[in-house]
């Protein structure tokens, strides 16, 4: 009996602990569904922010493919186009300290579907000059056109010509510049990269830190990654699209395309660079619409509720409480001392006054910290090197389409696809590359710095090798070369005419190729001698030139539309370039990840992000913006034959001196490259003299770094702070 008492005894107490057990899977089942919830909202919001990454860089891209087709269209110069292509940076940096500080107060998602519409408005409007300039006009002799006049390239007596074609051809002329003396529509395209810049601007402040405020801990860093590693696959698409829209004539659609008499291999063809953009606006408008239906807030996770001992935020989040409490506190004494008085003026001074005590305060602990920042001899030589590493490559990027074009007779949209398909993955493996050796062999804050400078130092070196895979110039009549029979000119001007076609009247200002059976290309058919023609459109021949005709045998040739082409070395030396780019574009980027570790792990933690911020602020003002403008100037210098606008003044560059464009171009990134490079080695030295062999070895372990500071514990770098350890700025659109 008294086991069967204890039996009992045993069976109801078991029973009356049933209800707590159940309670407390009700706890644990509720738990697990908010942190299903939790788990869900922020996967939307991931990938609705890939997808944004994705539609930016896209964009952007596609830009940096339209370079030289937006030169052509609006007749300005390369200098003209890099203040188009900075004016992106602006449109960022006009509002980046408004977005980066009351953004995080208001609704963030939302924030981002807007810049999204803002963003797709400027791509929008980057396109509409298509619609309200008119048809293209390219230069052309009126017998390569559909017509039914027959004339004669070589004007010798303007009799020859039927007046009403005259009075057609001039009548067209000076409605076309009654059409564009009061418009310069290049303004439009400015403007529209301008409103990119402002809508681009809160998507990576905001969707990082939204990211990193409710994703669980552990996952934030492999979210990051995926946000950046879809980055990466935008630019791929823009070059690919940018390839595809230069094949199509900038007017399909709206001519006869049998009639346009011009190829994709003539320096005057124009794709259809605005479809581009129409189809990126789409895009970034759809990116948009998911953000407008997401929360302001998501659910914490468990971990992150509970968490005391979160790295750099807990830190501070003590220091930061009692800086609320204390401004709370004065708020209300203000409040009740203006309640206390009858009169409005008072709380208004009083207001005021605390405003300006607060803007002290503020001014009173960002100099402190400049000047702390500032201070460290590594950071400031870092960010040094960085700004002039950003110049070469910025510079380099933006105008590699047009050297490709100009430097071995490739059409653009052949370039766009060589860039898209082989130089963006050679960049996008790079960058994951240097992470994973940082990973692998547990590179300390030296091995970083020493990284970094191989990568530079091995990068600019196989760009030295570039000078040497060139190819010569076109062989042109009175520009390249002189005419059979003629003394070289030095003026080129004047040497396009000779005594082979004094007889003719032509124009120095004319540029209507055409190729001469000798294999040398003549400005017109006019300063080519050739007084008959045959056929019309792109089969038009011409007879009887006197100028193609060589020296030793004085019998008139024939022509035919178009330029010559290059030597026959230029094929071989394109794909022995192609090599080398793309395994110095892999180079240069391999030291992209132990940089950025580098400036992460050599400030003190409650200095990142201003650090951080000066950082990004100084490359888009001193490298974003202003490189663009002076290699463009640096490349008009070694323009040979500039086009004419129809209403007088210079339009684009029509034939560049091969030999000096890759001097130039080429020249001007290796100096900078190897600038940045001493600047680099400062920063190696000056690690290694403020970091002994054992404090190298413990920060590879991951014990303690070795920036070389007095105080260890104000440079500890913990995994918190390398959460974003992959991230480098504008990776995506600058290499």
């Amino acid at each position: 009996m008294e086991i069967s008492s204890k039996e009992n005894t045993h069976f109801f107490s078991n029973n009356t602990t049933l209800p707590v057990d159940r309670s407390s899977f009700k706890s644990e089942s509720s738990a697990s569904k908010e942190k299903q919830a939790c788990c869900g909202g922020i996967k939307i919001f991931l990938g609705a922010l890939s997808f944004v990454y994705f539609a930016k860089a896209l964009s952007g891209s596609y830009l940096k493919s339209t370079i030289t087709q937006i030169e052509r269209r609006f007749d300005i110069p390369s200098s003209l186009v890099g203040v188009i292509d900075g004016s992106f940076e602006i449109g960022n940096l006009l509002i980046i300290i408004l977005v980066s500080y009351f953004g995080a107060k208001l609704h963030r998602p939302r924030i981002i579907g807007a810049g999204c519409l803002i963003m797709s408005a400027g791509t929008f409007l980057i396109a509409m000059p298509q619609f309200f300039m008119g048809r293209y006009r390219y230069e052309r002799f009126p017998s390569t056109i559909n017509s039914t006049v027959s004339l004669s390239p070589c004007l010798q007596d303007k009799s020859q010509t039927p007046l009403s074609a005259l009075e057609k051809s001039q009548a067209k002329i000076n409605a076309g510049c009654e059409k564009e003396a009061g418009s310069s529509m290049w303004i439009y395209v400015l403007l529209g990269n301008l409103l990119r810049g402002i809508g681009e601007t809160p998507i990576q402040p905001l969707g990082i830190a939204y990211i990193d405020d409710y994703a669980v801990e552990e996952n934030a860093a492999l979210y990051i990654g995926c946000v950046q590693t879809v980055a990466i696959i935008g630019p791929i698409f823009g070059f690919l699209l940018g390839s595809l829209c230069a094949k199509l004539y900038v007017d399909i659609g709206f001519v006869d395309l049998d009639s346009v008499t011009i190829s994709p291999k003539d320096v005057q063809w124009v794709g259809a660079w605005w479809l581009g953009y129409l189809i990126a606006g789409v895009i970034s408008i759809l990116a948009g619409i998911p953000f407008w239906f997401l929360p302001r807030h998501l659910p914490k996770p468990e971990s992150r509720k509970d968490s005391s001992t979160s790295s750099e935020h807990s830190k501070f989040i003590i220091e930061e409480n009692k800086d609320q409490g204390t401004s709370s506190w004065q708020q209300a004494k203000l409040a009740e001392m203006a309640k206390g008085n009858s009169l409005d003026i008072i709380p208004a001074v009083i207001l005021s006054l605390a405003c300006l005590l607060f803007l002290l305060f503020c001014l009173a602990d960002f100099l402190p910290s400049l000047k702390n920042l500032f201070g460290n001899p590594v950071y400031i030589l870092y960010l040094c090197a960085s700004i002039i590493q950003f110049n070469s490559l910025i510079g380099m990027v933006t105008y590699k389409p047009k050297y490709i074009e100009q430097q071995y007779g490739q059409t653009s949209s052949k370039t766009n696809f060589v860039i898209g398909l082989i130089n963006i993955p050679a960049v996008a493996f790079g960058i994951f590359s240097g992470g994973l050796i940082m990973k692998r062999f547990g590179v300390g804050v030296v091995g970083a710095a020493k990284l970094s400078l191989g990568s530079s130092f091995f990068g600019y070196l196989l760009l030295l090798s570039l000078f040497a895979m060139g190819c010569g110039n076109s062989e042109v009549a009175g520009l390249t070369v002189s005419y059979p029979g003629a003394k070289p000119m030095s003026d080129h001007e004047q040497a396009l005419f000779s005594e082979c076609n004094s007889g003719c009247s032509c124009s120095r200002n004319d540029w209507d190729p055409i190729c001469g059976e000798n294999g040398v290309t003549y400005v017109s058919a006019c300063l080519a001698g050739c007084r008959a023609s045959n056929g019309t459109g792109k089969n038009t021949v011409f007879f009887n030139c006197s100028c193609v005709g060589t020296f030793e045998s004085s019998q008139s040739s024939s022509a035919v539309v178009g330029p010559c082409q290059k030597g026959k070395e230029c094929p071989k030396m394109f794909l022995y370039f192609l090599v080398i780019s793309v395994i110095t574009s892999y180079t240069l980027s391999v030291g992209g990840t132990p940089g950025y570790i580098l400036l992460l792990r050599c400030i003190k933690p409650h200095l990142k992000s201003f650090a951080l911020g000066i950082y990004t602020l100084a490359i888009r003002v001193l490298a974003g913006i202003p490189a663009p403008v002076y290699f463009g100037v640096a490349i008009d210098t070694t323009c040979l034959k500039w086009g004419s606008k129809r209403c007088g003044g210079r339009g684009a560059c029509r034939l560049y001196d091969s030999s000096a464009l890759r001097y130039m171009y080429l020249g001007l990134t290796l100096v900078l490259g190897t600038v940045s490079i001493f600047f680099s080695v400062a920063v190696l030295w000056v690690l290694r003299k403020r970091s002994s062999p054992q404090d190298e070895t413990l920060s590879a372990s991951g014990e303690r770094g070795a920036c070389g500071t007095k105080s260890r514990k104000d440079n500890f770098v913990n995994s918190d702070q390398l959460i974003q350890s992959t991230y480098w700025p504008e990776k995506e659109t600058r290499l």
